[in-house]
């Protein structure tokens, strides 16, 4: 398996980080966890923030490492723009649990940038 797809793991996986993060140590109520999430301030509230756009920007990541593979991208250049894509999505997770609003703007764009030139490394 190429470093890429591996990224794609990755990048599937980080939403839930941001899910236990939004719910370590609270008393989290499973019987009705969307109002629960919905009701949270604070870092709480941003990290499920962060869950949800974790899984907004997941398929386009996704569907741009499948889409190099089958075209024959160079798989060099794809690997590193998706481990690009993966720092990308931490730095988002930590910038927004921080509140560090402009700072994950800039992460936000470098991470949807990798997707896309990921994209564009196909053509």
């Amino acid at each position: 398996m190429t470093t890429a797809f591996w990224c794609v793991l990755v990048a599937g996986l980080l939403p839930y980080v941001a899910t236990v993060t939004a719910k370590v140590g609270a008393r989290f109520d499973n019987r009705h966890p969307r109002e629960w999430l919905a009701r949270q301030t604070g870092w709480r509230a941003r990290a499920h923030a962060a869950q949800l756009n974790g899984f907004e920007a997941f398929p386009l990541f996704a569907a741009a490492v499948v889409v190099a593979h089958l075209l024959g991208a160079p798989q060099a250049r794809v690997d590193t723009l998706a481990l690009v894509f993966v720092a990308a999505r931490v730095a988002y997770l930590v910038t927004y649990l921080a509140d560090l609003h402009l700072l994950r703007s800039v992460v936000w764009f470098v991470g949807i940038g990798s997707a896309v030139a990921i994209f564009l490394a196909a053509a």
